[in-house]
């Protein structure tokens, strides 16, 4: 793996990222949950990193990027990661984002679909509700002594029993991330995932579309894939069993996914 670099965004914010395999190959950005950092791609990093270029970066306000203080918007999210293209001098590229990954996924397809070759929306929805629940875990994160128990509401959101009962290794980082995580930061993009409602817009996407969900994902209901693939025009739509983080939990049948629809342009 290589080192995390940083680029400072339009606002002053510092963001990080991180470049693997060959130059020259085509770009692949992996864009991540909220509440995870860049190391989410981890597990499959070694195997993308050999046809593709990979790109991952950490949202402002989490792992290693800088947290402004105050409400993150979708748009901000959005143009971090132009901003990100155009330091490094990339012109297109291919994009896979998951859960808050996938908001700035149909994002960019609506506003830079020049920007975008092909398009992966794994776990993710046009629109979360309702805006008191987001109100409420902004407060919860910026008032509680540490972020232990929102840590355990993620892992019981993203995780299935089994996993969570079993792998401790597997779930440990995840945790472990969030614990040393920036309230302020986490506080910031629930407001972007509150703010935003992307389902009259996603219809204006013209990339290839290949929509991932989980048959009991609890918070991107299978519901909210099927919602996008129908409004995207083309999109394809493939259901695993599984919940959330589909690339940790069913990595086998989730990476076969992308890289059929990736290598098929």
């Amino acid at each position: 793996m290589t080192e995390t670099l940083h680029f400072t965004a339009g606002d002053g914010a510092r963001i990080a990222y991180r470049l693997d395999g060959p130059e020259g190959r085509p770009v692949l950005v992996l864009s991540n949950s909220i509440a995870t950092t860049l190391h989410m791609w981890d597990g499959q990093v070694p195997e993308l990193a050999g046809p593709f270029r990979v790109l991952r970066y950490d949202f402002r306000g989490h792992g290693s990027s800088n947290a402004p203080a105050g409400a993150y918007s979708l748009d901000r999210l959005g143009r971090d990661v132009l901003e990100l293209l155009d330091y490094l001098g990339i012109a297109r590229v291919h994009f896979l984002g998951l859960s808050l990954g996938g908001y700035v996924g149909q994002w960019l397809g609506i506003h830079a679909p020049e920007r975008i070759e092909r398009l992966i929306l794994s776990n993710t929805s046009p629109h979360l509700g309702p805006a008191s629940y987001f109100d409420e875990q902004i407060r919860n994160v910026l008032t509680a002594s540490d972020l232990s128990a929102t840590a355990d509401m993620f892992m019981r959101n993203w995780f299935p029993v089994s996993i969570l009962a079993g792998r401790k290794e597997t779930v440990a980082p995840f945790h472990a991330a969030i614990l040393a995580m920036s309230p302020q930061g986490l506080a910031g993009c629930f407001a972007a995932v509150r703010d935003a409602d992307l389902r009259r817009p996603i219809s204006l996407i013209t990339a290839p579309t290949l929509v991932i969900g989980g048959v009991d994902d609890k918070v991107t209901l299978a519901s909210h894939s099927e919602e996008i693939a129908a409004a995207i025009p083309g999109a394809e739509l493939l259901l695993l069993p599984g919940v959330h983080l589909l690339n940790v939990e069913r990595p086998a049948e989730f990476m076969e996914a992308v890289t059929r629809f990736l290598q098929a342009g």
